[in-house]
Order: structure tokens, then sequence, then C-alpha cells
């Protein structure tokens, strides 16, 4: 039983570790966005490694907010974090 509690709580470590370079990832990227009046909010880290993140502001319209999502925030969160599989906005 303790080899359980104790693979659920690394696993629940592990995931709280992602969720905070996720975060970073977020933040380093983040004034580019502001700086044209957009924002990106983190969802959730799903069980399959996809990353949900929120367009905000001129972001949510922008005609260039895939590319933005792909070839910058996809790019940032994957440096930071490998294993993740992709990012998708919602």
């Amino acid at each position: 039983m303790n080899l359980f509690v104790n693979l659920y709580k690394s696993l629940k470590t592990n995931n709280m570790e992602q969720k905070e370079k996720i975060e970073i990832a977020l933040d380093s990227i983040r004034p580019f966005l502001q700086k044209d009046g957009g924002d990106v909010e983190f969802v959730e880290l799903t069980d399959d490694k996809v990353v949900k993140v929120k367009l905000l502001g001129a972001c949510e319209s922008c005609s260039m907010s895939a590319m933005t999502l792909k070839a910058g925030i996809e790019e940032s969160i994957k440096n930071a974090i490998p294993e993740i599989i992709r990012v998708d906005a919602v």
C-alpha cells in the first residue's frame, strides 16, 4: 500500500513541478503578448501531456494567434518541458 501512496505523491509532485515550469515558460513570453494587448492563461495539463491555454485580450481575435500559439507559446513550453506533446487553445 505504501508503494502506491509514494508513487501517487511522486506523480503529484512531478505534475506540480511541471505546472510551475509551464507558468515560468508562459511568463517568459507574456511580455511580448502584452506589448500587443494580449495575454495567455494556463488552463490545464492533461494526463496525456497536452497543455491547454486560453488566449486573452487582443490574442483572442488576432489573425496571427495560431502562429503565436505554435511558434511562441508551444515552443517556449516544450523548451521547458520536452515531454509535452502539444499546446492547445481552449
